[in-house]
């Protein structure tokens, strides 16, 4: 039996809303027949697509075979709807998750859920007075090298954890001689773009997932490129941050130290990884592979630039299995939402957490310029 959830999606024309969560997450949760949830019953996303730009979402909605609108209010005025998915530009947010909850919508959106910390947490206290269910997207906790990392971390393998350090990035092209890989907004500040309000929403939850919640943050953001070209080929000026360095403690006195970079070639195995050193064990993990090094065979290389290293250090890690099958991050957890919003199953990635990230990049920006360390207070709704 079908336990059907109708889903308003809004903003699959933009890559990540297509590919990630209707194609791989809603479709797929569809193509393997729903998700199970005991005596025979499964829940059953019918998705809605709603797009400002008629052709775009017409054509995709024709591809799959699914209903469309233009129509933001149409959508959520239809009885048959349970949930609001948001995955537009940041600044459009606001105001398309204030109608969802008003119309009494659960709410599933993409992070940052504004582009500042009043706005986050006036959408959560909102949905949480409103009594609907609502989520934000953490896709970064489910990925397969993070999640043997957090295993790892579980099972005590570091013993007393030191430090974590992660280097995030790639190069984005100017546009000029080589096509733009990333939309043009991400580099206008009037567009609430940068890396850091991007970012440091990302590593908020998985420092506070993996290791411990940010307690301060010290960082140093910077426009690398000044000038780029936008989608029609014209010259603008960059306002917003293409890099930031970045260090964070986090409770318990670990310290992270993460460089993220829209300005940097990669030279590491993924586009992400991070390094944990503890006193009885270390580990590098990335999107997928994460490797481990013990107390117990770890090498004694000794400084002499004289000669070549003697060590082959990568040789010298232990790649960890993965011990189970990993499916799409983003799946994974919208299989969690659907579920939270049919059965109330536990659900702790609400709008309060995207807050949270929201709060760690207005922080960092904030740090970046007044050149001083910031405490990152404890959040409640207002």
């Amino acid at each position: 039996m079908k336990e059907t959830v109708g889903v308003v999606m809004n903003g699959v024309t933009g890559r990540m809303g297509l590919r990630q969560h209707l194609v791989r997450s809603v479709l797929a949760i569809r193509e393997q027949g729903g998700i199970p949830i005991g005596d025979g019953r499964v829940i059953w996303p019918e998705p809605v697509l709603v797009g400002r730009n008629e052709h775009k979402v017409k054509a995709i909605a024709d591809e799959y075979g699914l209903p469309w609108t233009t129509d933001l209010s149409e959508a959520l005025a239809d009885p048959a709807v349970d949930v609001y998915f948001d995955s537009l530009v940041t600044g459009e947010r606001d105001k398309t998750v204030r109608q969802a909850i008003a119309a009494g919508k659960h709410i599933y959106c993409e992070k940052p859920t504004a582009p500042d910390l009043a706005t986050a947490l006036e959408l959560a206290r909102l949905a949480t007075e409103a009594g609907v269910k609502h989520g934000v997207v953490q896709d970064k906790i489910f990925l397969p090298g993070l999640l043997k990392l957090k295993r790892l971390v579980d099972g005590g393998f570091f013993g007393r954890i030191l430090s974590v350090r992660g280097e995030f990035g790639y190069w984005v092209f100017e546009g000029d001689w080589q096509p733009i890989n990333r939309p043009s907004w991400n580099y206008r500040a009037e567009d609430d773009g940068g890396i850091v309000l991007d970012m440091f929403c990302h590593w908020q939850y998985v420092l506070d997932h993996i290791f411990g919640r940010p307690t301060s943050v010290q960082a140093l953001a910077a426009t690398h490129i000044p000038r780029r070209v936008d989608e029609q080929g014209e010259w603008y000026d960059a306002t917003a941050d293409d890099a930031a360095y970045g260090i964070f403690e986090l409770a318990g006195g670990i310290v992270a130290q993460i460089n993220s970079s829209w300005t940097t070639r990669v030279f590491r195995d993924e586009l992400v990884e991070f390094q944990v050193d503890g006193t009885e064990g270390s580990a590098v993990a990335g999107l997928r592979r994460c490797r481990a090094q013990h107390r117990s065979a770890t090498p004694m290389p000794v400084w002499n630039p004289d000669m070549p290293a003697p060590h082959d250090f990568r040789s010298q890690w232990q790649e960890v299995p993965d011990n189970a099958e990993f499916d799409n991050g983003f799946k994974t957890q919208w299989e969690l939402f659907l579920k939270h919003v049919v059965l109330d199953t536990p659900w702790q990635w609400d709008l309060l957490a995207g807050a949270r990230g929201v709060q760690l990049a207005e922080l960092g920006l904030r740090s970046s310029r007044e050149g001083r360390r910031l405490a990152v207070p404890e959040l409640e709704l207002p």
